[in-house]
């Protein structure tokens, strides 16, 4: 089994006796990109600054790199990187400058890691240009290269790629994937863009008014996107137990008009058909649909999602 670099067990976040997040478990196993989904005030900020210990829990554990992060264990904490605000940068210093300070506040020996972290996120040739003129992927990505200045093992980015045009997005996304799979950089990343998150995370979790609704691998996710079959007959629970006895199918739901959602490949509508009219089942209809991952969120969310 893969070591964990993050786990929470019944987290609790209020402010003002108000529940900002409620009975949070997760876990983020190592190497992982964990895509963290969740509308506007879902809690994913509070969720990330948890994490990063910008502010205490108030019950619950936090495990990083399976220690809890209290005093003498604090120094996990500086095995994360993050992204969650926009970073104080000094707007009439160059990149070059603005990392320059953050290295001796960090107190970083090596001078020679702005160069490198520069040309990572390609910042390496914008010279005296200062920060007030960068566009803004050209900031998200000198805040990525400050959340990489101690060289983390685990990145929390919050919305990296918010307000980015479609060339900004590709940059970071490409940057991302890179310190995933080249420098083996476990990432936190939320987004309310879905379909960009489909091209990067190997796992999701769904928030949703403080609480983590589900946890889910891509692959598992992508099955459950795919296509499925909608499957209407008059006796739901006889037809549940012909999908799991006799078909081996245990992925569906039961709706409450009693409609099934299968996911199985639609090849298999005839003999789910030919399995129900032999037990002697009322067969109303059969189809196969095609769910995206913005309609899956929706579902999740009981129709109430603001993605």
């Amino acid at each position: 089994m893969s070591e964990s670099v993050l786990t929470m067990n019944q987290v609790e976040k209020r402010y003002r006796n108000v529940p900002v997040l409620q009975d949070i478990t997760m876990e983020i196993p190592r190497g992982s990109i964990y895509g963290l989904v969740g509308s506007n005030g879902a809690g994913k900020s509070t969720l990330m600054r948890l994490i990063s210990g910008q502010t205490r829990i108030d019950r619950g554990e936090i495990r990083l790199f399976g220690k809890i992060p209290e005093k003498k264990e604090q120094r996990v904490r500086r095995r994360i990187g993050t992204l969650i605000e926009e970073p104080g940068f000094y707007g009439d210093l160059s990149a070059r400058q603005n990392l320059e300070y953050y290295r001796l506040q960090f107190g970083i020996p090596e001078k020679e890691t702005i160069s490198r972290l520069l040309d990572m996120v390609g910042l390496g040739n914008t010279g005296k240009k200062k920060y007030r003129n960068f566009s803004m992927g050209m900031k998200q990505r000198l805040g990525l290269a400050l959340a990489m200045l101690a060289a983390p093992e685990f990145l929390v980015l919050d919305e990296p790629i918010n307000g980015l045009d479609p060339e900004g997005i590709l940059e970071i996304r490409n940057i991302l994937l890179r310190l995933n799979q080249e420098n083996g950089i476990t990432l936190l990343i939320s987004s309310h863009i879905l379909s960009e998150l489909e091209n990067l995370a190997t796992q999701y979790g769904f928030l949703s008014h403080g609480k983590m609704l589900e946890q889910i691998s891509a692959k598992e996710l992508k099955d459950k996107c795919g296509t499925y079959i909608i499957l209407e007959v008059d006796d739901a629970g006889q037809m549940a137990v012909i999908l799991e006895k006799e078909l081996g199918i245990t992925e569906y739901k039961i709706l409450p008009d009693g409609h099934f959602h299968i996911y199985a490949p639609p090849e298999r509508k005839e003999e789910i058909s030919r399995a129900a009219i032999l037990h002697g089942i009322g067969l109303h209809a059969i189809s196969a649909l095609n769910i995206e991952l913005e309609d899956y969120y929706m579902n999740l969310m009981g129709g109430n999602a603001d993605a």
